[in-house]
């Protein structure tokens, strides 16, 4: 479970988060739904350690996080992965996933290598390839798999759809519902593809302008008209 607690970031003169609260519970997609700008990303990147908050505290599994470094918060079960696919493209596709094994000390690498070649045949099929060479569709499952390699038991996910074609975009959202289905992962998703977050998520939370202004289960959002007006750009 994540636990976001009055949580406020300031960069400068820009208030990126204002007084933000809401619950990720475990084994839940949680859908984190608005416009450019809203202060999406910078939750993540709060979450992860990788900006720090103004006020306020972030709970995993009922333990605060708010002063303890990125890699103690890897090392607690919590994956990132980054708006645009973040792969190291002059290394191979197995070195990659190596990089990502480092994380944590529990993983088999092989055993490791073995169920993400398995998740994402294409990736096994291209283990000797270096990721530059790599479509992005396939750049966003090495991306994926990178991750899950270390064995989390909470995903962030940044915009995973982005650039994607539909069809690839319908497969990577049923891979992310089938991580928390069969995996029992604790998925926090950002997408600007609202309709496609929504379809899969079990509850959803919409920023504007840093603002929560709506938390409910992804039902209840989708169905809301003022909701998919004025903060999410659905129109039917």
């Amino acid at each position: 479970m994540i636990s976001i607690e009055n949580v406020s970031v300031r960069f400068g003169a820009v208030q990126a988060l204002r007084d933000v609260s809401f619950t990720a519970p475990t084994g839940c997609i949680t859908a984190v739904i608005g416009a450019n700008g809203a202060g999406k990303t910078t939750l993540l990147r709060a979450i992860s350690g990788l900006v720090k908050i103004q006020t306020g505290d972030i709970k995993i599994n009922e333990h605060s996080v708010r002063t303890i470094s990125t890699e103690m918060i890897a090392r607690r079960g919590v994956a990132h992965v980054p708006e645009g696919r973040g792969v190291i493209g002059d290394f191979t596709v197995e070195d990659n996933l190596r990089l990502g094994a480092l994380s944590s000390k529990k993983v088999n690498l092989q055993k490791g290598l073995k169920e993400q070649y398995e998740r994402f045949p294409v990736l096994g099929e291209r283990s000797k390839q270096y990721a530059s060479t790599l479509s992005g569709g396939e750049r966003q499952m090495l991306a994926m798999a990178r991750a899950l390699i270390a064995k989390p038991s909470i995903l962030l996910l940044d915009e995973p759809s982005l650039g994607l074609a539909p069809l690839v975009t319908a497969d990577m959202m049923k891979t992310i519902r089938s991580l928390c289905a069969n995996d029992g992962l604790t998925v926090l998703l950002i997408e600007q593809n609202a309709k496609s977050a929504l379809r899969i998520a079990h509850e959803a939370v919409v920023f504007y302008l840093g603002r929560v202004v709506a938390c409910a289960d992804a039902a209840t959002v989708a169905a809301d008209e003022n909701l998919r007006h004025y903060y999410l750009g659905l129109l039917n």
